[in-house]
């Protein structure tokens, strides 16, 4: 498969280019979303956890990895696409990470005792309703805790997203294609 690359915008690996697969389920977070995103997180970030679901290039995990989260936990069930996202990592030397090759949907069922500061929710666009029984689990399992931010990107024609009354929209954004929220949970 041919590589194609993506650069990290942000923190101590600022400009160090990662590889991605040239896969047609791949569909990483534009660089300029991914610029307003971490202008937006750019203060929280630090010392927390954070869960990447339906990482994809990895990029939005390794984007926190390199502005000092404490640690990222990135979700990826492709397994091409997981061995490529631990090279990544790997080539940035970092330690504070688990990448894991499951079905998100499945690994958010399984109550890991773990209560995240950010979680990402960036699944293929066609598939709403998969997005909206991941925002079910995590409410309903407690994944999350006030004050937590969740990040959802979405195909701009997407309008049945189902949003727990607890979360507020703390910040969004569209562009010609997507949209981008950033949530806040607030009880």
């Amino acid at each position: 498969m041919k590589k194609k690359y993506i650069k990290i915008i942000s923190g101590k690996f600022k400009n160090i280019h990662i590889k991605t697969i040239n896969n047609k389920l791949l569909r990483p977070t534009l660089i300029n979303t991914r610029k307003i995103l971490f202008n937006w997180l750019n203060k929280y970030i630090k010392n927390k956890i954070c869960l990447d679901c339906f990482s994809g290039s990895g990029i939005l995990g390794i984007e926190c990895l390199s502005n000092n989260a404490k640690y990222v936990i990135l979700l990826e069930k492709n397994y091409k696409i997981f061995n490529n996202i631990k090279k990544n990592i790997n080539n940035i030397k970092k330690t504070n990470y688990k990448i894991i090759n499951i079905n998100s949907l499945i690994w958010l069922k399984k109550k890991n005792n773990i209560i995240f500061d950010i979680i990402f929710l960036d699944p293929p666009y066609k598939m709403i309703n998969l997005l909206n029984k991941c925002i079910k689990i995590i409410e309903n399992n407690n994944l999350i805790k006030k004050n937590s931010l969740i990040y959802i990107e979405t195909n701009k024609k997407n309008k049945n997203i189902k949003i727990p009354k607890k979360w507020k929209i703390y910040k969004k954004k569209k562009n010609n294609s997507n949209k981008f929220y950033l949530f806040i949970k607030y009880k």
